[in-house]
């Protein structure tokens, strides 16, 4: 049995990256600070696993520190060898993620998320552990020069957030192209990542005020808000509102451990991959379906454009499909309702 340690792993998509490594076999260990995340979310990863499996061999450990801190990481592997085990693989999805604190704060994000990764690398290579899969993002490319994304798109990041993506994605290939180990890293690049576990016991819980669109929706439709901001209804889209690439998180993390699982197979290598449906889905779009598929209303108004947004965002995942066979198969309707469920269930989060 094979274990594998994810970073940030108490997180949205982290919880659902559990999940879905306990149920292919896998042992799990975590690593995280819950700066922004509950370790709720691990218990209920584990309420839903043991439904299906009633006996739990230590197949998820936590450890809560920060990355920041070498010695925390390095004691981390330290105990997985005075247990005899190995760790194969490392999901890195650990940093901030916010646009706006990053452009307020730009060195706490180049400190946690650049450093951070730094010192994890550092350690996985004493330990030789050298499968990575990286936690990147769309955010990186250059929103202004096209609206249909492939991997070799120009890269213009416009944010602190979107820089300390992309020197990551740089420092890996930078590690990758010295030959010291026989390193394997994939960058994937999400688009918009949504939805919940069908259960609903396992969703997004942004801490403090949301900056993402879909939790905005889900708490107007639920009353936490009076209504819902579109920025902008005369960008040149069918319908005047901006277009961006929906992803079900489910999709996602089962992404996650197709890719991990390829890098133990191969030989050394380092590659970037868009994940997304390559669908593209305006904001009124999505709030039509939204209403539609959970018969409740998300009242609306329009607002001025905000600096600094794209028209379209939409992934060419072709590479994602053809080196991978890996096609999302969830729908937005899915999406809309697997995050509403979750929110009803949840009004308070975890």
């Amino acid at each position: 049995m094979k274990t594998i340690l994810i970073t940030g792993g108490a997180g949205f998509i982290g919880s659902h990256i559990c999940l879905v490594l306990l149920d292919e076999g896998y042992e799990v260990i975590v690593i995280d600070s819950f700066e922004n995340s509950s370790v709720n979310s691990l218990k209920r990863v584990l309420d839903i696993f043991l439904k299906k499996d009633n006996y739990l061999a230590n197949k998820l450990e936590i450890f809560n520190g920060d990355i920041c801190d070498r010695t925390f990481i390095e004691n981390v592997f330290l105990n997985m060898k005075k247990c005899n085990k190995e760790i194969y693989g490392v999901i890195h999805l650990a940093g901030l993620k916010s646009v706006s604190e990053s452009i307020l704060n730009p060195q706490l994000y180049w400190k946690k998320n650049v450093l951070g990764t730094i010192n994890l690398l550092e350690i996985m290579e004493k330990y030789e552990c050298l499968n990575l899969v990286y936690s990147s993002s769309a955010t990186i490319y250059d929103s202004k020069e096209n609206s249909f994304f492939n991997e070799n798109a120009k890269i213009k990041p416009v944010n602190p957030y979107g820089n300390t993506k992309f020197v990551i994605e740089k420092f890996l290939e930078d590690l990758y192209q010295s030959s010291k180990k026989s390193w394997k890293f994939a960058s994937l690049r999400y688009f918009n990542p949504i939805g919940a576990h069908k259960s609903g016991l396992i969703g997004e819980n942004p801490k403090g005020l949301p900056n993402n669109i879909f939790p905005l929706i889900i708490n107007t439709a639920i009353g936490e808000q009076k209504t819902f901001k579109i920025y902008g209804n005369d960008w040149p889209t069918k319908d005047g509102t901006p277009v961006r690439d929906y992803i079900h998180v489910m999709d996602l993390a089962e992404t996650h451990i197709k890719v991990l699982e390829y890098l133990i197979k191969e030989k050394s290598t380092y590659f970037n991959l868009n994940v997304g449906t390559g669908l593209g889905t305006s904001v009124l779009e999505l709030i039509n379906i939204f209403e539609r598929t959970n018969g409740i209303k998300v009242p609306s108004v329009f607002s001025k454009r905000r600096a600094g947004d794209a028209c379209s965002v939409i992934a060419d995942n072709s590479l994602l499909k053809s080196k991978f066979k890996i096609i999302p198969k969830r729908t937005i309707e899915d999406m809309c309702r697997d995050g509403w469920r979750w929110k009803q269930l949840n009004p308070e989060g975890y």
